[in-house]
This record gives C-alpha cells, structure tokens and sequence, in this order.
C-alpha cells in the first residue's frame, strides 16, 4: 500500500489531468444510456432529477415530448416550466412526491383541458441512487384517451333509449341515486314521477310496432314540452316515464307538472292517416331519507301509479298502503309453501234444517295457522285469488273435504245423511277445468256427487256468465248441487237464475242480521225466499245468532240456517 501510494504521489501532471476529464465523460455516457433505455420504452417517459427546490429533465423520449407539448433539448429542462408536470393534478401529486420518501406512486388523471383532453395512468418512481450521483426518479404517461372515450361512448348508449333518444332506467336511477346521496338532500325537496300511456297496447296490436313506436317518440316529446329544463325525463319501461323533479314549493310541484302532462295530450295524435286520443296515468313519490335507493322510489311511484289507473286521477304514494302491498307478497309467498305443505286446515260449519233442528251437513272452510298466529281468510283468500293460487287451494280443499266425509262414514260404520259444502272462486272457474277436479275429488274419496254442495258467488257469474254456465252444466253431470252464495249483493237478473241450473240461494248474513230491527230487510228477505220457491231452490240464511231469527225464518221457509 505504502509503494502504491508512493506511486500515486509519483504521477507526472499530464495523468492528474486525464483523471479530472474520467467523470465527465462517464456522465456523458451515463446519460446516453440513459436516453437509449428511455427511447426503448413503448410509453412516454421521462427522467427527472429529484431536487425538490427545482427538478428538472434529465432526459425524456419523443413520445414523452409529443404528449408534454415540450422538449428539454432546446435548453430548458426545468420542470416548473412543463405545464403538464408543473400545473393540474399531475404538478400537484409529482410536487407531493419530491418531498415524500415513497419509492412509487400511480394514479389515473387527465389533463384538465375541457376541450381535446387527454387521460393518463402516472407513475412516479424513484431510482437506485449512485455513488455521487443526485436522485433520480421516471415519470411515466400511459396515454388511455382512447380508450376513457370509448368507454364513454359505450357508457352513453348504455344509459340512453334507443327509440326516444331519453336517458333509460339506468341512467334514471343513477341520477336518482346522486341527488339522494347529496350531503345537502332535503327530504321533500324531489319527486318521482310515473306517467304510463293508456291504449298503447292496442294502438300497437291495431297499427303494428311502426305505428306504436311513432307514438312513443311523439309522447315523448310532449312530455319534454311540458317539463321545466332542470326536470330530468326517461323512459323506464315499454310505454312508462319517469320524471325526477325539484320540488321548489313543495308537492304542488309535481301535482302541477301533471296537470301540465295531462293538458298537453289533449290535442289528438296523427299516426298515419288516423287521429287518436292518448292520455295517461301518473303516479307520484317525494324522495325521503327512509328510501334504500332509486328503484324503491320508483317502485312507490308506481304503486301511486297503479292505483291512478283505477280511480283516474293523479295519485300520491302512501307508505301505509305499500306496507299493505308488500305485506299480502309475503303472503303470498308463505301461502305457497304451505299450499305445498299440506299445512292448511279445513273447519267445519254446522248447517242446520230450520224446521227440524238437526244438522244436515257442514261448510268446508280453509283456515291457516302461521308460526302459530291465524292468518284471517279475509286476507289470505284474495291473495291467492289474486296470485292464481287459488286453483291449487281449490283442488286442495275439494279432495280434503270429501275425503273427510268418507271417513266420517267409514267411523260411523254407515253412510251419514250428511253433505258437505266447498267454495268455488271465480278465478277457479276461469282457469281450472272444475269438472275434472271435482271429478277426481270423488273419486278419490268414493262420495256420491249428490252429497257435494258447490258454492259460487254472484261476482263469479257476472265476471264470466258464458264460461260458468258451461262449468256449472259441466259438475251437474256428477249429481253435485250448485249453490249461490251471498245472494242479494250482486247483480244477478233473474234469467241468469232461470239458465243457470242453481239449486241453493244463500242469503247474505247483511240482511239477514237486520230483519229483526224493522226496515227494509225483513221484506228482502221475505222477497228472496219467494223467488226461492217459485224457481224450485232450497235456501239457506247466513249469520243467524238468535232463537228469534231462527222462528222468523222457519215461518217465512226458509231451509237451512248458519
């Protein structure tokens, strides 16, 4: 070491002046390599020395420069006179970053330009740092315009109806969604609205899709001349707007954007050469913090829609009705379990010869016991009415009941003089072939026919007179008696009782329960019994609760009493 140091101190001028040009010439060939890496790369780059105070370029390949708008080799390579790393979201984060320690950051951000910008994936990453040489960190530009654009695009046909050029349901309930996620939503400050255009189906089955699409667009446009310019218009499904409005003042608001929509499709459309009268059904809901998000408020908004189609008018959601809607959907839904279950019970209810005082027979009557809480036939039966369920309950109680009779028989070691009553509904009728129920009922159960009573209400042959009179001559085949219930709270006219082959009027419990307080009732009921006897029926009275009416109807003779 002594002799090498020796030596060192030994060199001659010239070699002390060679040493001192070595590093400048390793910096030249460091940044060549540096240059040659960055014009390697696909993407646009640069590399920055990591002077907080005052970065600059180093170097930057040609597409870092096309991007950038700028190019150090023409003498300025600070970076503070690069817009695009000194100003906007990217000048922000990369100041960030210079004085942070992280080896690495990514984001994606644009340019800020409104007009022709562009969009970027950054990434700011720091060096392996070199004896004697400053920091260094490669900035990056991923250039996504194109693909951000084209995702727009792709985003704006999929919020965007087709035939009326009006944002779709998606795009309704996001902005639904925006104003109720809103730190400054006011609960009553919005409203929903539905408007559903009436007789489109038949303009459409009439005239064909050309014509019902004609239409739809003209709808639409009245629509939009009936809205302010901050109320947002969509079409939500085939025939049905939603509109999204501030409500400035309150409800009247929307009660006058609708008075508006209904003014504004007075005048007739023109489809080809035709003139056709179109008006519509709105329904109503305010936005409230209670909601959990747009498809609930629109949800409500049609339900206030479904009910201005029966009355006629604007109609305004009311959460106690929905509660009403959802509660028989639950119904329904645990109605069919139990149907599939076989949990249902049927009680029986006495029906008793007035004149003779013995039981004649019994009238099945579904019953349901829910986690151990009785479910009201009140409620359940229109329900599954309305489900179609009550074709299966139907069936059901039918083979229930008939079964329980044969084996009343079979206990009793005889055939008793009894017969058993079972409900028909008119949806029943309309959908179910009844014949071949009742057929298989009795069958199965080894009961003659002349022991089943069948009972239908009046609004069962009102709804379908044809259809159930070829039912009810359909059942008469197996000897079943027809009985109508409820009589006297329709409109049944006497030549639907003289064609159709009834056999049993049951007077309603309404008129029945009044006799004995005067009126008119006592006469009505005498009034029934006659026409009764006269068309050769037997009759029953409902909701008899006293010994009094009990001799009151035997005198006027009446058959049988519940």
């Amino acid at each position: 070491m002594q002799a090498a140091a020796t030596r060192g101190r030994g060199r001659s001028p010239q070699h002390a002046s060679a040493s001192a040009h070595v590093a400048p010439e390793v910096d030249r060939l460091l940044g060549a390599a540096r240059q040659v890496y960055l014009d390697a790369l696909p993407i646009a780059a640069a590399m920055v020395t990591a002077d907080p105070d005052e970065p600059f370029i180093e170097c930057a390949n040609d597409h870092f420069r096309f991007l950038a708008q700028y190019d150090e080799r023409m003498g300025e390579r600070r970076v503070s006179q690069v817009p695009i790393l000194s100003a906007g979201p990217i000048g922000a984060r990369l100041a960030a970053f210079l004085r942070s320690d992280d080896p690495a950051f990514q984001f994606d951000t644009a340019d800020g330009r409104s007009i022709g910008g562009r969009h970027f994936t950054v990434r700011f990453a720091r060096l392996k740092l070199l004896p004697g040489q400053p920091g260094r960190l490669l900035v990056s530009l991923i250039d996504k315009t194109a693909q951000v654009e084209t995702e727009r695009s792709l985003r704006s046909e999929m919020l965007r109806d087709t035939l009326t050029g009006l944002p779709n349901r998606f795009a309704f309930n996001e902005k639904v969604d925006a104003v109720l996620a809103e730190p400054g939503f006011r609960e009553g400050g919005w409203a929903v609205l539905a408007v559903d255009m009436t007789r489109f189906s038949r303009v459409n089955e009439c005239m064909g899709s050309l014509a019902g699409a004609e239409l739809l667009i003209t709808f639409a446009r009245r629509l939009v001349s009936a809205l302010r310019p901050t109320d947002m218009l969509a079409r939500t499904s085939g025939d049905e707007f939603g509109i999204l409005m501030r409500l400035d003042r309150g409800l009247s608001d929307a009660l006058r954007a609708a008075e508006r929509i209904k003014a504004v499709l007075t005048l007739p459309f023109r489809l080809s050469d035709l003139e056709i009268r179109v008006d519509c059904a709105i329904g109503c809901a305010v936005l409230n913090r209670g909601v959990s998000g747009a498809d609930e408020v629109l949800r409500n908004a049609q339900f206030a829609l479904k009910r201005s189609k029966a009355i006629g008018v604007t109609q305004v959601y009311e959460p106690i009705e929905a509660a009403a809607v959802r509660r028989r959907f639950s119904i329904e839904t645990e109605l069919r379990c139990a149907i599939e279950a076989e949990v249902l019970t049927l009680a029986y209810q006495p029906l008793i010869e007035l004149d003779s005082g013995r039981v004649a027979g019994f009238e099945a009557l579904a019953r349901w016991q829910h986690d151990g809480d009785p479910i009201s036939p009140g409620e359940f039966i229109p329900v599954a009415e309305e489900s179609g369920l009550i074709v299966q309950l139907g069936r059901w109680a039918l083979a229930e009941a008939t079964r329980t009779l044969a084996e009343w028989d079979r206990k009793a070691g005889a055939k008793l003089p009894l017969h058993i009553s079972v409900n028909l509904s008119p949806i029943q009728i309309s959908r179910d072939d009844v014949a071949a129920a009742v057929s298989g009922a009795l069958g199965g159960s080894g009961i003659g026919g002349e022991r089943l009573t069948l009972e239908l209400t009046e609004g069962a042959i009102i709804h379908d007179p044809d259809r159930v009179a070829k039912a009810l001559t359909a059942l008469k085949k197996f000897d079943v008696k027809i009985g109508m219930d409820d009589f006297g709270t329709g409109f049944t006219s006497l030549a639907s009782l003289q064609k159709l082959p009834i056999d049993l009027l049951k007077i309603d419990q309404s008129f029945v329960g009044a006799m004995l307080g005067g009126g008119d009732a006592r006469g009505i009921v005498g009034a029934i019994l006659s026409l009764a006897r006269a068309l050769g029926m037997e009759t029953t009275a409902e909701g008899i609760d006293s010994e009094d009416l009990v001799e009151l109807l035997t005198e006027l003779g009446c058959t049988y009493g519940q």
